[in-house]
């Protein structure tokens, strides 16, 4: 057994011994302590994709099925927006006071949002209870990326992002079949579900998806404080002994599976002056260069992907699609979803990261031109949006540990909140403005639209750096 050594090892020989792990080396309750914020975070994204008919008709006179599109698009991207500030403004505060410590903190406004969410009354509150919300998912993000990227091996930081991703394809599940069993009225299988609930005497199912949603949050928040803080921050802020306390409890947990191998030469780990993390991105021209490339990926391809996310029902019913028939068609499309999280789990270490941008992208045209040229056989329709689902999601977690790999310790979450939160810009102005253009357009041209923006993102992500496989201080000292 491996105990705690008695004389403290230097800071860059702890980052040393923490590289060489190579398996996950936490208890395994830890990812699902992590992956039920996740969870949550998704549930709360995705749950708007077939309850807002639902939302619309409750809080907006004169809103019908075919024109809630009109008015999906302030909440979204009010949501975003909020997403935008939250993860801009808490999230370099992770990088000064602990992971661990905002972790607790954003779920709870997140939680707090949902809450309020569900007994908003009119238009304009439902759009800033969103508003809030957001804050507190952005953030969340940010930071949960950046601590399983700072705890995982060398060699399964993608595929750590991508097991904590599973768990979130299933709050994007549970969201979207929740909505169509509480928001839905009862419809004749397959074009609906005949158990569904929603009707002249149950209008208020949306409440309840989102008071769940408060309640989830609690339970995330309840189960984060058994988490430790991450020693490579611990390290950065000269809490040497700590990050060894952890560290050597991590080579204990990995010892019991594997031999662990020698320790490699450790490189002393450059001295930093306490600066705000922006200071780093901004004035170093490695970090700067990341992130104007991150920044043109995310913005670009979070339009197809929010398009998709939050407004494939909305973008259905306005091709003439039936309500139920569309929310059915998303349900069963979001399975897409969770099987692109185990495929990226299984083989997101097999290729550089920034390929996997072009394999999204052309999996997602397939989808979509199999929808197009479905007409009226709704099996292949079901089929086409199983692959649009699990076409614009496969990149998703990858990029999230492509672009942690991008930053230093001291910048890690603040770099990834820059170009993931500004990115959601894109997604926003997706759902606002792309949304209700392609509503009048035929499905196929409807379909090249949205997903040409993920094409021009995958191009952009080509010029990206390697990461794979490299230890986090050799790529981002």
């Amino acid at each position: 057994m491996v105990g705690i050594p008695a004389r403290v090892d230097s800071p860059a020989r702890i980052i040393a011994r923490l590289d060489r792990l190579s398996v996950w080396s936490f208890p395994y309750l830890f990812i699902v302590v992590i992956g039920v914020g996740f969870l949550f975070t998704f549930y709360d994204i995705f749950n708007i994709n077939v309850s807002f008919i639902e939302t619309c008709s409750a809080i907006v006179p004169h809103c019908t099925p075919v024109t809630a599109s009109h008015y999906l698009g302030l909440p979204v991207l009010l949501n975003l927006l909020g997403y935008v500030i939250g993860t801009l403004v808490l999230s370099p505060v992770s990088d000064r006071v602990g992971r661990r410590s905002m972790l607790l903190i954003t779920m709870g406004i997140t939680g707090l949002g949902s809450l309020w969410t569900a007994f908003a009354v009119h238009y304009a509150v439902f759009t800033l209870a969103r508003a809030v919300t957001g804050v507190g998912i952005g953030a969340d993000l940010a930071i949960v990326n950046t601590y399983i990227n700072e705890v995982s091996p060398t060699n399964g930081r993608a595929r750590y992002t991508s097991l904590i991703f599973i768990l979130s394809t299933l709050g994007a599940f549970f969201g979207i079949w929740l909505g169509l069993e509480l928001t839905t009225p009862p419809t004749p299988f397959p074009v609906g579900l005949p158990i569904a609930v929603a009707g002249p005497h149950f209008l208020d199912g949306w409440r309840w998806m989102y008071g769940i949603g408060a309640l989830l949050a609690v339970v995330g928040v309840l189960l984060r404080y058994q988490m430790p803080e991450s020693p490579r921050w611990l390290i950065g802020r000269g809490r040497v002994e700590e990050a060894e306390q952890i560290v050597a409890s991590m080579e204990e947990r990995a010892g019991r599976r594997h031999p662990l191998p020698p320790v490699l030469d450790a490189t002393a780990t450059p001295a930093h002056p306490a600066k705000i993390p922006y200071h780093t991105i901004f004035t170093d021209a490695r970090y700067r260069n990341r992130t104007l490339l991150l920044l043109a990926m995310w913005f670009f391809s979070y339009v197809t992907v929010y398009s998709l996310a939050s407004g494939f029902t909305s973008l259905l019913v306005s091709l003439k699609y039936p309500p139920p028939e569309a929310g059915f068609i998303v349900a069963v499309g979001v399975v897409g979803m969770v099987l692109s999280a185990v495929a990226a789990y299984v083989f997101g270490e097999r290729l550089e990261r920034k390929y996997w941008l072009i394999i999204s992208a052309v999996l997602t045209l397939l989808g979509g031109l199999i929808i197009a040229e479905s007409g009226t056989f709704l099996a292949l329709t079901l089929a086409g949006a199983a692959i649009v689902f699990f076409g614009f999601n496969l990149w998703i977690p990858i990029a999230y540990a492509w672009s942690t790999e991008h930053y230093p310790t001291r910048a890690r979450s603040t770099g990834f909140a820059l170009v993931d939160g500004v990115g959601h810009v894109g997604g926003g102005l997706g759902v606002l403005l792309v949304v209700p253009f392609v509503a009048g357009l035929p499905v196929l041209a409807a379909f090249m639209v949205i997903i040409g923006f993920l094409m021009l993102g995958a191009v952009i992500a080509l010029f990206g750096i390697r990461t794979r496989g490299i230890p986090l201080d050799q790529l981002s000292p």
